[in-house]
């Protein structure tokens, strides 16, 4: 059952999860691109704090490409998709060694499309491989078929549609899987689960989020599991602040009564 301060005025004890790209910032023509204002670190900071750092990033990107953009910010982050976690005591796990031999090996049976076609965007990462077409979006089905005969030579991945992307991904690994990983940890365990996303590739983390008793809301428009919907990014940043404000009148009236 979500825990409740029986002393405060009853709101469930949170935990709050989001996605990267679409959500806390807008989305870029290029990964590289994307505009992360100068105040969003120092608000996310503030909003986990007040939720006893029970706060994740769940991304398509890797870790340290979240760290980067949030610098000196470190949050618990759930990379590539669930193919690498940082845990909120700070722990990295380790990543599957086969994970990190396929997407290799996809990433290099991809460069040739890449080369021949210079407006598509390759992303390698750690685990997992991504193609963005957002500037060629008329190569959207020669991506798609390329990509999925070469994921189909390797049984440990999955190609998995985005916004204007497709990624490879280890099999069994998704945002719902990292949620739930992170609901059986410290200071996540026991709390009620919200996560905030955009993308097809949130519907597992909006789907696990619900199967715990929580929230998923979906950003715009879209067929979605989500039970809640939200406009925009502003909209979201809005939304994690009056979350914070929430929990710190839950604390000092608990404090004071």
């Amino acid at each position: 059952m979500p825990q409740t301060d029986t002393s405060a005025p009853g709101a469930p004890l949170l935990a709050i999860f989001t996605d990267f790209d679409g959500t806390l910032v807008e989305l870029a023509d290029t990964p590289d691109s994307v505009a992360v204002p100068s105040s969003l670190a120092q608000n996310l900071e503030q909003t986990a704090r007040e939720f006893n750092s029970a706060f994740a990033v769940l991304t398509g990107r890797e870790i340290a490409e979240i760290d980067r953009f949030l610098s000196p910010l470190l949050l618990p982050v759930a990379g590539a998709h669930g193919t690498q976690r940082r845990r909120a005591d700070g722990v990295l796990e380790d990543i599957d060694p086969a994970s990190l031999a396929g997407a290799e090996a996809i990433a290099e049976a991809l460069s040739a499309l890449v080369e021949a076609e210079p407006s598509l965007i390759l992303e390698t990462k750690q685990g997992a491989v991504a193609v963005h077409y957002r500037q060629a979006p008329e190569l959207e089905e020669a991506v798609r078929e390329t990509m999925q005969a070469i994921v189909d030579r390797h049984d440990h991945f999955v190609l998995v549609p985005g916004k204007m992307v497709f990624e490879a991904r280890p099999r069994g690994v998704s945002k719902g899987d990292a949620l739930r990983a992170f609901m059986l940890e410290e200071p996540f365990i026991g709390r009620t689960p919200i996560f905030i996303g955009d993308d097809v590739t949130d519907e597992d983390g909006f789907i696990a989020a619900q199967e715990l008793g929580g929230v998923g809301i979906k950003l715009g428009d879209g067929d979605t599991a989500a039970r809640m919907r939200i406009a925009d990014v502003g909209s979201v940043r809005a939304l994690l602040q009056g979350l914070g404000d929430i929990a710190a009148r839950e604390r000092e009236f608990a404090q004071t009564h």
